[in-house]
């Protein structure tokens, strides 16, 4: 299929106005903020969050040759009406490699860089396989210590890779967004950049409460942590490797970006920039474990690994109310093996690996934890109604 721009315009637009559009700076045109005032003025979050690596340091990640988008509108994905309703800056399902729909709210379009918050978690962990794979990291029982040695001794140094994959630590860490928790110190941190950086950015982190691979507990610090080994044992930074690894290989059509430390040091628990269709183009890729046109981009085994239960703590509905977790991955499902990334303010990719069927939100949701139901419900429903054809 040859590409039409003005064919393309008509498929991602919308028919129905979006929800909270004056709550959400329509009027003032959509402000492109400070970092700092998204958590308190909610007529900052579309235009901060499609401009972020405007507002803080960042660092490309290049992209090469565009691989083109299969395209389908299908009537009976009803996706205006959803984005009638739910607060989304970009909608995108994709089916067997087909996109079936796309569309933006608050006058978004498919030139801007999404934020991913932290969806950018999963893509540490991919990076982290592909480091396994070549040799530079050698498995995951290794301690993060021996990549990154200004942790030897810490806590989250003498801990394994495998339990930092897996949000077991059982370092004290406390990340409940309301401004005074952990996870506001490690912003201020790294996404502020108020310090050098790297290490030094969780070395305050220094109660182990419970055995390590013995409880989950969500904590951005773990990320941290397996974002600077895979740096050091690479030699490379993260946006770097991302490009040459996963974001040329493919086939992304627009440059991304990612946040950075006062230290240089990508925030690998948030800070990753995209458009919505190089965000498709990666739920593509896991949903067929990491092969594209019969090349293995990302280890098909690790993708596996990463998107299943490693121990009972893990499972749905232990882990978390609604999910269970892999290797900085959700798991959707016991029977199925549906698998998903989430960031805050309602990012989020949802993934039939089976089916190859993708879900890709980028959002503006009023609180962090705001209720995901509405896209638990489009995802299984259009699963539903595809099958059904």
């Amino acid at each position: 299929m040859k590409y039409f721009p003005l064919i393309l315009v008509a498929f991602s637009s919308w028919v129905f106005a979006a929800p909270d559009e004056e709550t959400l700076g329509k009027v003032q045109g959509y402000p492109v903020c400070k970092v700092q005032q998204i958590a308190s003025d909610q007529k900052c979050l579309v235009g901060t969050l499609s401009h972020m690596d405007e507002v803080t340091a960042a660092r490309k990640v290049a992209h090469g040759a565009p691989r083109e988008l299969k395209r389908l509108d299908n009537p009976q994905i009803d996706v205006d009406a959803y984005m009638a309703k739910n607060r989304n800056t970009g909608l995108m399902v994709i089916k067997d490699g087909v996109v079936l729909a796309e569309r933006y709210n608050y006058d978004r379009n498919l030139a801007d860089r999404l934020q991913s918050y932290s969806m950018a978690k999963t893509v540490v962990a991919m990076l982290m396989g592909i480091a396994i794979a070549e040799g530079k990291i050698v498995s995951v029982d290794e301690l993060a210590a021996k990549y990154v040695p200004a942790l030897k001794g810490h806590p989250y140094g003498e801990t394994k890779l495998k339990d930092l994959l897996t949000m077991s630590s059982g370092v004290d860490f406390r990340e409940d967004y309301d401004g005074k928790d952990d996870v506001t110190a490690l912003a201020r941190k790294t996404l502020l950049q108020q310090g050098p950086g790297g290490a030094a950015s969780v070395e305050s982190f220094t109660r182990r409460s419970r055995p390590a691979g013995t409880k989950w507990y969500y904590a951005s610090a773990e990320t941290e942590v397996l974002s600077l080994v895979v740096s050091a044992a690479t030699g490379r930074n993260l946006s770097e490797y991302l490009s040459e690894k996963i974001w040329i290989p493919m086939g992304a059509e627009a440059d991304a970006t990612w946040l950075i430390d006062g230290g240089g040091h990508e925030l690998g628990f948030m800070g990753l920039n995209a458009t919505l269709r190089d965000w498709g183009r990666l739920g593509m890729l896991l949903a067929n474990y990491g092969e594209l046109d019969g090349k293995q981009i990302i280890p098909a085994d690790w993708v596996k690994e990463a998107t299943r239960v490693h121990a009972p703590h893990l499972e749905v509905g232990v882990a978390s109310k609604f999910n269970g977790y892999g290797y900085q991955t959700w798991i959707v499902r016991k029977d199925q093996p549906f698998f998903a990334l989430f960031g805050v303010r309602g990012q989020g990719i949802y993934i039939d690996p089976v089916g190859k069927l993708v879900v890709v939100h980028t959002a503006v949701f009023a609180g962090p934890r705001d209720s995901r139901a509405a896209q638990f419900e489009l995802f299984f429903t259009t699963m539903k109604n595809l099958s059904a054809q």
